[in-house]
């Protein structure tokens, strides 16, 4: 893949599925099993070494829950050996402690993001400051990697969102705002809830903006359209190696990493996508920004699979 190729089409983030287990079971939450078992740490490594030949700037490590894998550690010191210009990963942060802490600052992990549903737990989430404030502040403490703490509007226990941010905020992590969404990853909230959303940046500010503000304007006007370059800017490899737009769109996209090429980026940067308006996956959106000004084509992939028949 030549220079300007990978200028105009290589991933900022890739999103890597290390396994789909998960060590809890939230409600609202469909992207975990109980009882997978880790992705072959082999095949981990060529998937990364896939990436990196892409183009891929960023990598972060998701599931499930990552840090069940058993080489999770060992796989952020090879991102970091591969050249990886960022390190990431998203955790429920229930498995950290002390020493996990330090093995993750001695591998070179550079952002660890979590989210947390609420200050006391319920039916539907144990994924609370109840539970977690503990691990929290041994980060705050110890890590030298950047944290952002989200919380989720929709998930579990709205009113006690504020007070999650505030916390956030009080050990110096970056609070973050999310919206949940339906499985296909469409906006889906009460007016109830979008009035706190309102709350929240009254009382947090605007760090918890990002991309031209795209949920206040889902929230106001219904719609935030944008052109999803998702499948080039962003990809998310599942744990049977498949290239999709996102976690929610699964079924809508898929392709084998080890395919992927030059020809795919391109054509996925130029394909819109008809869920892009009321979408909420920060993700796509924020690493779709800078090329909003670049056109996409109606027609791109039916005529780019014309052409190469």
């Amino acid at each position: 893949m030549n220079y300007w190729h990978r200028l105009l089409y290589s991933p900022f983030l890739a999103q890597l599925i290390v396994t789909r287990r998960c060590n809890l079971s939230c409600g609202y939450c469909n992207e975990y099993d109980l009882h997978s078992p880790p992705v072959d740490a082999r095949l981990i490594l060529e998937r990364m070494r896939k990436l990196r030949d892409l183009g891929t700037l960023a990598l972060e490590f998701t599931g499930g829950e990552p840090l069940l894998h058993p080489k999770i550690i060992d796989f952020v010191g090879s991102a970091q050996r591969m050249g990886f210009w960022q390190i990431m990963m998203i955790s429920n942060a229930f498995l950290l402690n002390r020493e996990k802490i330090k093995r993750l600052n001695g591998a070179g992990l550079q952002h660890l993001q979590i989210s947390v549903d609420g200050v006391e737990p319920n039916e539907t989430t144990n994924k609370v400051l109840k539970s977690l404030r503990r691990r929290l502040e041994l980060l705050a403490e110890i890590a030298n990697f950047k944290v952002t703490l989200s919380s989720v509007i929709g998930s579990a226990n709205d009113s006690q969102t504020l007070e999650v941010l505030k916390f956030a905020k009080s050990l110096g992590f970056k609070p973050r705002v999310l919206l949940i969404h339906s499985e296909d990853g469409q906006l889906d909230l009460t007016s109830d809830q979008v009035k706190l959303f309102s709350q929240i940046q009254d009382e947090i500010g605007r760090s918890v903006t990002e991309s031209a503000d795209y949920r206040t304007r889902l929230l106001t006007e219904g719609r935030a359209p944008f052109r999803c370059r998702a499948g080039s800017r962003y990809i998310y490899v599942d744990e049977f190696g498949q290239v999709c737009w996102c976690s929610q769109t699964r079924e809508e996209f898929s392709r084998p990493l080890d395919e992927y090429g030059a020809s795919d980026l391109k054509e996925q940067f130029l394909t819109p996508k008809a869920c892009s308006e009321r979408c909420t996956i920060g993700c796509a959106r924020t690493n779709s920004k800078l090329d909003e000004w670049r056109p996409q084509y109606l027609g791109f992939r039916t005529a780019h699979r014309r052409a190469s028949q």
